[in-house]
């Protein structure tokens, strides 16, 4: 009897370990999937009826005329060919079997012997909160230098003393970002990812790798942005799972996206993010910043905001200041400017003057250098409108306003602005 050639269930099955369709599917290259089954023997007939699609459509796909981008299809794909959820960026599939994730517990003998770092880095969190990371900077760095590193060299400590100045390390380089110091920010991001990859500690440099793509972004770089995300995703599916992590990583993926004004991928990750943080109440990792629904409406107004959708940005962003908890108060300061912001492109000058007023509560003492560039943003936008009486009025409050910050934080200002664009609270 003759043998019937493979259908494109059992080829993808069989390349399921193979690195160039992982790479392809990393990448949702469906054209490029869709020619490695038809180089394995699966006729262009069964790929596209098994797909659900036109073989006209189907080599449009495959000669790169045009791209899958619509999440439904990426979904119709997964189930057809059998791909695992995971592996295109989506939500576990129907038809996968499915077993309870263990959410991610330190060793006990770990968590005790670093007690006096986790101590330290919560310490510092939470006055990091409050005040802003731009005076707290110099003790994060202190504690590195004077408890860490010798400890680093020293024959009797195991890898977990890595993961201590892994974690640290990228604390220290999110505060340098307060202070407007971006180069030094990344030089601290750069020396935490490998102290996390000695550690062992897949988690924690996935939450590394998380961290360089927000920089990425305020610095201008969404492409980098996107590769770091990327890179981190697949650390974090290497290791125990987090959901609340794959969230952070699938929104700052959706984030490069949404900058380079690609919206149906960019609402995909989005999606995914959402499915993965409604999945993460009990993942908590002792050296991970928390990541909750508060900040993904945060991150979710400016993705919309970077796609021109104003609706759905305006709703994101005062879902954020509505959540935020008044003890976060550089956060609620970012969500309350994001806020005012898409009120002024939307043209409803008295919301933003609205939310504006409220931002002349922000204590002056707190020290971040972000939450000052970011009202000198709403500023300017608001300067185009100088004619209209509340605007003027308000910015005469505002600039005495800022005359006091100035002279109080004149010790941690930079000469120049490190970053450009909205921030973001993906760390908070």
């Amino acid at each position: 009897m003759e043998q019937q050639p493979p259908g494109p269930r059992e080829v993808v099955a069989g390349l399921l370990g193979d690195e160039r369709l992982l790479t392809i599917l990393r990448a949702r290259d469906m054209g490029a999937l869709f020619k490695l089954l038809n180089t394995r023997g699966v006729s262009t007939r069964r790929i596209a009826t098994a797909a659900g699609i036109g073989q006209g459509r189907l080599y449009d796909y495959m000669n790169g005329r045009t791209r899958v981008e619509k999440l439904i299809m990426f979904e119709q794909i997964a189930d057809a060919f059998h791909i695992p959820g995971e592996l295109l960026g989506l939500a576990r599939r129907p038809w996968e079997p499915t077993a309870p994730a263990e959410p991610y517990r330190a060793p006990l003998g770990e968590v005790l012997a670093h007690s006096d770092d986790l101590s330290a880095m919560d310490a510092f969190r939470s006055a990091d909160r409050q005040a802003g990371g731009g005076r707290l900077y110099s003790a994060v760095v202190r504690h590195l230098r004077d408890s860490v590193a010798p400890r680093l060299v020293d024959g009797a400590s195991g890898p977990a003393v890595f993961g201590a100045a892994a974690a640290l390390t990228e604390m220290a380089g999110w505060m340098a970002h307060d202070s407007g110091q971006d180069r030094m920010a990344a030089a601290h991001f750069s020396k935490a990812l490998p102290l996390a990859r000695t550690s062992g500690d897949l988690p924690l440099a996935a939450h590394v790798a998380a961290s360089s793509s927000h920089l990425a972004l305020q610095t201008g770089d969404p492409r980098e942005a996107a590769h770091w995300a990327l890179l981190g995703i697949e650390l974090a599916r290497s290791g125990p799972h987090l959901p609340s992590l794959m969230a952070r990583l699938h929104t700052m993926h959706a984030r490069a996206l949404a900058a380079t004004g690609q919206y149906a991928s960019a609402t995909a990750a989005l999606d995914q993010a959402g499915v993965s943080l409604d999945l993460g109440a009990d993942d908590e990792h002792p050296w991970l910043s928390p990541f909750d629904h508060a900040t993904l409406a945060s991150e979710s107004a400016l993705i919309f905001g970077d796609l021109g959708k104003l609706g759905p940005a305006l709703k994101y962003a005062e879902q954020a200041v509505s959540l935020r908890e008044e003890g976060r108060a550089r956060s609620l300061a970012l969500s309350r400017i994001t806020l005012a912001s898409l009120h002024v492109r939307q043209g409803n000058l008295d919301a933003a003057v609205g939310v504006g007023v409220e931002l002349l509560t922000t204590s002056p003492t707190m020290g971040s250098v972000r939450v000052v560039h970011q009202l000198d943003g709403l500023r300017a936008q608001l300067s185009q409108h100088t004619t209209y009486h509340p605007v003027c009025e308000y910015l005469a409050r505002f600039d005495d306003e800022r005359r006091t910050r100035a002279l109080l934080l004149a010790d941690i200002m930079p000469q120049q602005r490190g970053g450009t664009g909205l921030d973001d609270t993906a760390h908070t």
